[in-house]
């Protein structure tokens, strides 16, 4: 495995026995040391009847809390892994860096699973995935993450858009949207140019989105696995309006930005601009309807929010809510 200036293997578990291994969990972190060896915890209680592995991929490389944190923890756990770090910050290049380096280190790698460092895998969370993946004949299988509120007076918000599952049944579905919870197989990756998640969205997001829009022109299909979940923590501060209203303004420019990499040109520029607008003008009725849907005047705002950043990123105006991860 070489090491390169974006990346380097700062750990491999003695236990790690590469040849057997069919499938990789890689699991980004970026300085939440402790919900990290959550996450890995629930990672050894997975049931399957196929070897895996775990790659961590730390983002911090000046920190280096995350590293020494899964370090410690595969030493002494019972599944082998490595520790892989991502040396140049953003998601996209966390991704990249651990995706790249299961590729090299796992010769019978069939697939790649995703899981964020402040989720927790239910047991059979992997073993579903995967049996979707063969029902299915599916390239990549995601499943739901199931907001689990820090302070449970905010649990209102769980039906709120920035927090709900786009499907609710397992089986084929059109496409995928999140990264967070997600198995992807090897040919998608072999398929697909590197660097597979562009930097350009590391600090807004939507790298993953714009992935899976780009491998579905390639031709690969996807699949929705409903009894494969993982719990997400929500910190409080994701309960307060601000954070709300800066996600869903931030989802409506990502769905903008996408649409003019796949449609360049003016005249599909236009096209984009018209499509906002006529978002925004049925935003009222569409918001309407979320009211009546939640009883929740602030989550009925969500179409006529997405609405906007479509037009601010016409103009440039991008929140890069992972720039300042203490506000994220």
């Amino acid at each position: 495995m070489s090491q390169t200036p974006d990346k380097s293997i700062a750990f491999r578990s003695e236990r790690l026995d590469a040849p057997p291994v069919t499938h990789v969990i890689t699991l980004p972190t970026f300085r939440r040391p402790e919900h990290l060896i959550e996450t890995l915890e629930s990672l050894a209680r997975q049931k399957t009847d196929f070897p895996f592995a775990v790659i961590v991929m730390e983002n911090d490389a000046g920190g280096m809390e995350g590293a020494d944190a899964a370090k410690a923890w595969f030493e002494r756990a019972t599944i082998g892994g490595m520790v892989v770090v991502a040396h140049r910050r953003g998601n996209c290049h966390a991704y990249n860096a651990g995706w790249e380096t299961a590729l090299d280190a796992f010769p019978n790698l069939t697939a790649i699973a995703v899981i964020d460092d402040d989720e927790i895998a239910s047991p059979g969370w992997l073993a579903g995935l995967s049996q979707t993946a063969r029902e299915t004949g599916a390239d990549i299988v995601g499943g739901p993450q199931v907001p689990v509120f820090d302070d449970p007076d905010l649990s209102r918000w769980a039906r709120h858009p920035a927090f709900t599952p786009h499907y609710d049944q397992t089986g084929a579905v059109p496409i995928l949207y999140s990264s967070g919870n997600v198995m992807v197989a090897r040919r998608v990756l072999e398929a697909m140019p590197c660097p597979f998640l562009d930097p350009a969205f590391n600090f807004i997001g939507g790298g993953d989105s714009d992935f899976y829009r780009r491998c579905k022109a390639k031709g690969f299909s996807f699949a929705w696995c409903q009894e494969a979940p993982v719990m997400e923590t929500v910190p409080a501060r994701r309960g307060e309006f601000s954070w709300l209203n800066a996600r869903s303004l931030r989802n409506g420019a990502i769905s903008a930005i996408i649409e003019r990499r796949e449609n360049p040109g003016l005249g599909a520029r236009m096209k984009i601009v018209a499509k906002s607008l006529a978002l925004l003008a049925a935003s009222p009725i569409r918001g309407l309807r979320l009211y009546a849907k939640t009883g929740s005047p602030v989550i009925a705002l969500y179409h006529a929010q997405v609405a906007w950043g479509r037009l601010m990123a016409e103009f440039g105006k991008v929140n890069e809510q992972y720039r300042n991860p203490e506000a994220n």
